[in-house]
């Protein structure tokens, strides 16, 4: 009986979105062959058992369900994150160039006002990810039937070059310091600046880089990674300051070679996040997670492959799980919503699944062979 247990579902946010084919009356009569409701008031993460009268205050103040809603919500709480971390970030930046900016007025230091520049050119490089983050909160269409979260890859990639940019800066200038030297002047006023720019970018940088991991931003993290670079172009400035104090003016353009390097190794971090980002990869640990989850959903006979990709700050995952081949549609879509269930608690960040359920195939018989030439050799991984 091939058609009986073969069955694809598609889950859309958290479990309530079922497929347009099951009607209210399906879903409520599916639940009830497990006795279980489908919707309950509990957060990804925790367990369902009783936490005592404080989680029940929680639940109560806070209800979770698995709305097709909640993935959205999710999305947008995440979204709305990056942009507090951006405007945040921003305004700590703007007030570090402001302070160089007095700084450089007063002294009347080219090489502060030079820095300043630089970092008001830097600090206004947010907005691209700003901009990132509010179009990625536009609901998906017709077009862009899985939304515009990739905004923040692209966003990411910008910030790269801009990373690359601030390396090429600083090794030009050390390299043109080396061949034409020049005296610093306003030892005490540039070090100042510096020592300011330093902290106000590396302060901005370890609140992106924190904010960006907990939303699963990798832009975020790169733009983190980004004033990073902007802090140990301002560093340079001090130590080079200082070591012209104590006579060694040739220790300006050689820290900022040694600078350089780092740049380009804090770069390198950068740009490997994104580039697997870009291709669709995930830490092999959720996807194990969420094979294990949805094997030990009840129904489940076996997990023959999970896929998953991050768009934006959420990820969404395939999977194909295989029951009794004896199951009804009703039971077979049942199943389905266990393994989904199963697997939204394991992965956080996990915003769709969709899951496919084969029947177990007996005596031999193969329910895939009449698409089998569509298939390519690595389209559908053989069950395990």
């Amino acid at each position: 009986m091939p058609q009986r247990g073969h069955h694809h579902h598609h889950h859309n946010g958290a479990h309530g979105d079922h497929d347009a084919a099951a009607d209210d009356g399906t879903r409520e009569r599916a639940n009830a062959l497990t006795g279980k409701h489908h919707n309950h008031d509990h957060d990804h993460g925790h367990d369902h058992g009783g936490g005592g009268p404080w989680d029940g205050l929680r639940h109560l103040l806070a209800p979770h369900s698995h709305d097709a809603a909640d993935s959205v919500d999710s999305a947008m709480v995440g979204s709305a994150e990056g942009i507090r971390a951006v405007q945040v970030s921003l305004l700590v930046l703007g007030l570090t160039a402001g302070l160089q900016l007095i700084v450089a007025l007063a002294s009347g230091s080219v090489a502060v006002l030079a820095d300043t520049i630089h970092n008001f050119a830097d600090a206004s490089t947010a907005i691209p990810l700003w901009l990132a983050f509010w179009i990625g909160r536009r609901p998906a269409n017709a077009r862009y039937t899985y939304g515009y979260g990739r905004a923040e890859d692209l966003a990411g990639v910008f910030v790269l070059a801009m990373i690359v940019g601030s390396a090429v800066i600083a090794a030009w200038e050390s390299l043109q310091k080396l061949l034409r030297p020049e005296p610093i002047e306003h030892l005490g006023w540039v070090a100042a600046a510096g020592l300011a720019g330093f902290v106000g970018n590396e302060a901005v940088a370890q609140y992106r880089i924190r904010v960006g991991q907990r939303i699963g931003s990798a832009a975020l993290v790169a733009d983190g990674y980004h004033a990073r670079t902007d802090g140990l172009t301002s560093l340079a400035v001090v130590v080079g300051a200082a070591g012209v104090w104590l006579g060694y003016p040739v220790a300006d353009p050689i820290v900022g070679l040694l600078i350089t390097v780092a740049i380009l190794l804090v770069l390198k971090d950068a740009a490997l996040q994104m580039w697997r980002r870009l291709l669709d990869a995930v830490d092999p640990r959720l996807v194990e997670q969420a094979a294990a989850a949805a094997a030990q959903a009840e129904g489940v006979q076996r997990v023959s492959t999970v896929r998953a990709r991050w768009i934006g700050h959420s990820i969404h995952a395939e999977a194909l799980i295989v029951a009794d081949a004896d199951l009804s549609l009703r039971e077979a879509h049942q199943v389905a919503e266990r393994a989904r269930h199963n697997m939204l608690h394991a992965v956080p960040k996990l915003a769709t699944v969709t899951v496919h359920v084969d029947p177990c195939e007996h005596g031999g018989i193969d329910y895939h062979a009449e698409l089998a030439h569509h298939d390519r050799p690595h389209s559908r991984d053989s069950a395990t």
